[in-house]
This record gives C-alpha cells, structure tokens and sequence, in this order.
C-alpha cells in the first residue's frame, strides 16, 4: 500500500478533520489533496524531489503532507521552532528547491551564509488552493520508495535525514493500532507537534488509516485542550510526559472519563507521575518507546497488561534483541543496546553512507539505547548511550549548543548536560568557563543563545566555573558536572 492511500476508503461524509471548528470530511480532504498535488506539479515538483514542509499544527499540514507524496515527490518535515540558520542547512543537505509553509520565510541570508545557489520556491497554504489547468501526473511508485524525510541530531549536533518509505509508515501504523486499538467512532485529539515522528503515526495516520476523526490544537494550552477534550468528545490522547503531569495537576476525573487511552512517549515517564494519574483517573497512562528511524514506535505498554517504568513489549511485526558490544543477544533481565528490525525500520540517512552502515548493521536498527528484557518480553530502558537531552519529548543534542557558546568571545569552554527535571523529563544545564578579564550574565548568554538556536535547545540552568573537571588527556569529564549539577540541585532546596 501507497501511503496516501490510507485515507481511500472512508465514507465521503465522515469528518476527518476538525481545525478551530472548521470541519474537513474524508471526501474533502482527499479533493483537495490531490488538487494540492497537481498545484505543486504545475509549479515544477517532479517524482523524488524534497519538498519542505514548516508549519504549527493545521489541518492544511495535514493536506500538505499527503499533497507533496501524492504529487511524487518526498516530504521533509521541519520544526517550526528552528532558527533560519537551522532550516538552512536542512535545505541545503536536502537539496531542497521547494517548501510549503503557512508563512513564508525570509530564508535569502541565511541560504546565501552557507553557500546554497540552487533558490528555494516557497508556496503558502492561500498559493496552494490555485486552480490549474495541468493534466495530474500519476508516477509509479512503489512501496519501497522513500516519502519522508525526518531529521534528527546525530551525536555531533549535525542533523541527519532519516529516510522512510511507503511501507514504513503503513506498516508502524498498522503495527501500533494493533496495540492500541482504533475505531472509526474514535475522536482524537493532536496536540502533539506535527512535524515529530511521534505526533504523525500516534495522532494523524492512525487514526486516519482506521477513519476516525482527528480534533487538532495548534499549541499546547491545558484551558484550551480541556475545552477541546468537552466540545469535541475526545476518547483518545498521545502526549510526552509534561502534558501528562499538566492532566494530573490540573484536570479532575470527571472532565477526562471519557478518555480511552493516555499515550505517553518522546521522553521517560516518571514512575510516580505514572502512578499518580492511575490512582486519580482510573486509567493507566500507557507509556511508550521509538525513535524516528523506526517511523517511530518501537514498543508500547498494552491496556491490559501494562507495567510501571517498562516502555512496553515489541510491537506485533517489530523485533527487538538486546545486544551486547560484540552483536550478540543477552540474557533475560542482562543489559545491552537496544536493537530493533521490522518493516518500520528506515531505508537509512540521506546522503551519509557511513552512518547508515553503522546504525544499521546485519539487518538490525541499532538505537544507541541501554535496555533489558524481563522474561515476558517487557523493555526497560537503563540509559542513554549518546549524550542526548530529552527535555519535553525533544531531542537535544549538547555539543550543537556548546558550539554555539564556544562562538561567544566572553567564553573559554562549555559543557551542557542533561538535569533531571520533574516536568520536562531533562532539563539543559551549561557549565560555562569565562575568558580571563570577561564578564557574561545570564540574560545576556540566553539573548545571544535565542538568535542563533531554536528557543527549546536554550539552556534552563547555566553556571559558572573556574575550571572545568577534566581527565588525563584534557577531555572535560561530563560525568563529574552531572554528579555536580545534583549535588547542587539539592543544595538549592535546602
């Protein structure tokens, strides 16, 4: 099955969509999809070519999306937090000639920074609803063919483009949706940023693919998310911790009983967060895990069986070893890389060979991920084997922050770590070290730090040293600075 395919089916009449109160039904949404596509043919995109999309959360992200494969092309994601400097450089690795957007971008200096010739046409949601003459061209494709492209950071802060087909995304869908079921009767809320991974396969095509119906929130406001929960009978909820603990504080059991599910994923779910909103809702939160190279679910906690601190068993289709440093499967309950194959692991990164080869070896996705199975088949994730920052469901990687810092004349050396944070899951601590007869408050490090990186990679915690902990050869020791962090976390309690 084609992707655009999944929204074939469904009776013309039944609302898919529901954006501030303007209803798309099944039979709309595919007119303008393939209006959409035949726009963006008529202004030049051909089969293969990358087509950015960069918009919040809309219904037209939605007919974006499906318009730009249907029309053959492949569709790239972008997070609308980025800097212009960041989507730059996405552009420029993606090729990209073309981008949809709700806004257009002031995009000229910052293309023109990094060397990229090549233009970028921009068209907006108001471009896109052009009538045009041009005879739709229906390219053969096959499932096998690469449709998206999510960029992630590598552990170098330089992001990657992971490459998903046709069949990875059916497949995730159908993969999860055995697990957590979906009906055509079902009302799910997307708050969940659409351009992640997570938000695409959890709260649009799952429910897409199972004609249900999708109520969208542009941003994530608790009041306003309630009041969509009451006018539109929501049942069903994917979110990353912090919205989780927002329902526990702030919602009373009545106002959410008609909830389903509670999804949880994007970053570790507290134990006592867990807990908490079973005891006050009477429903579990069903915690989960993925990665974007796996389109993204990996694994999730049934409804029936679900176990506290555990991200759940394999998805049905999805297998997951856990290896040791040689490539070999470990024991019942013994520590090792979490590694996963399926029909949702990605083709591999665009135009990086070498990162392919490592990450996907002898068939196997490896995630960089510490875990052990317990012996029903239940995952538990132990730590991290990259220095990436989960602070409220986005990956942060520290060393693209330090070169920023290090860019500052008032700085010598930078280190930024992950802190434990009640509601964000991480929170982003840099310990700065001056250049001698400089000075450098706060105000002024996060003022620089907001013009040239997205606002949620700014760090929450900075601190100053006089030196920085290092071992023989001169490495700043990362390991010492987070002992130091909480020990000054709890001296600030005091």
């Amino acid at each position: 099955m084609l992707y655009f395919d999944i929204i074939a089916e469904h009776p013309g009449d039944k609302t898919a969509l529901i954006f501030k109160n303007q209803i798309t039904t099944y039979g709309q949404l595919r007119r303008k999809v393939v209006q959409w596509a035949n726009y963006l043919q008529s202004r030049g995109v051909k089969k293969g070519d990358k087509v950015g999309l960069l918009s919040r959360n809309c219904a037209d992200f939605v007919v974006s999306y499906f318009a730009i494969i249907k029309a053959g092309a492949v569709v790239v994601p972008f997070n609308f937090q980025l800097a212009a400097r960041e989507v730059a450089f996405i552009v420029k690795d993606a090729s990209m000639k073309f981008m949809v957007t709700r806004q257009k971008l002031e995009m000229t200096e910052a293309l023109a920074e990094i060397g990229y010739e090549s233009g970028l046409l921009q068209f907006d949601y108001e471009d896109m609803c052009q009538i045009t003459d041009h005879e739709f061209v229906n390219y053969t494709m096959d499932e096998n063919d690469n449709c998206t492209i999510i960029y992630t950071s590598g552990t170098t802060g330089i992001p990657k483009g992971a490459m998903l087909s046709h069949k990875n995304l059916v497949a995730n869908t159908m993969q999860f949706t055995e697990v957590v079921k979906t009906y055509s009767t079902d009302s799910a809320l997307c708050v969940l940023p659409m351009y992640h991974c997570f938000a695409w396969t959890v709260s649009i095509s799952g429910p897409l693919y199972h004609g249900a119906t999708i109520v969208i929130q542009e941003t994530y406001i608790f009041k306003d998310t309630m009041k969509l929960i009451a006018a539109h009978n929501v049942n069903t909820f994917a979110g990353v911790p912090t919205m989780i603990q927002l329902f526990y504080k702030g919602a009373e059991p009545e106002e959410l009983a008609g909830i389903r599910y509670f999804i949880s994923g994007g970053a570790p779910l507290p134990r006592i967060l867990a807990e908490g909103c079973k005891n006050k809702f009477g429903k579990p939160v069903q915690e989960g895990y993925g990665l974007s190279e796996a389109s993204p679910v990996v694994s999730v906690n049934p409804t029936n069986a679900i176990k506290l601190g555990s991200i759940g068993p394999s998805l049905p289709g999805v297998t997951v070893h856990i290896l040791n440093e040689n490539d070999e499967q470990v024991g019942t309950s013994e520590v090792g890389e979490l590694c996963v194959r399926g029909d949702n692991v990605m083709l591999g990164y665009l135009n990086l060979p070498e990162e392919t080869a490592t990450t996907l070896r002898d068939g196997w996705l490896h995630t960089g991920d510490l875990a052990y199975k317990d012996e029903e088949g239940f995952i538990f994730i132990v730590d991290r084997l990259k220095d990436m920052i989960i602070s409220s469901g986005e990956n942060v990687y520290p060393r693209e922050i330090e070169e920023v810092l290090y860019r500052h004349p008032a700085i010598f050396e930078a280190a930024v770590i992950g802190i434990p944070d009640k509601l964000r899951g991480q929170a982003i601590c840099a310990y700065i070290v001056l250049n001698a007869g400089y000075e450098l408050d706060k105000r002024e490090l996060r003022k620089y730090l907001l013009e040239r990186i997205a606002p949620y990679k700014v760090p929450r915690e900075i601190l100053f040293r006089a030196e920085m902990p290092k071992s023989a050869t001169g490495k700043i020791l990362k390991t010492a600075l987070r002992e130091q962090a909480l020990v000054d976390m709890v001296n600030r309690k005091r």
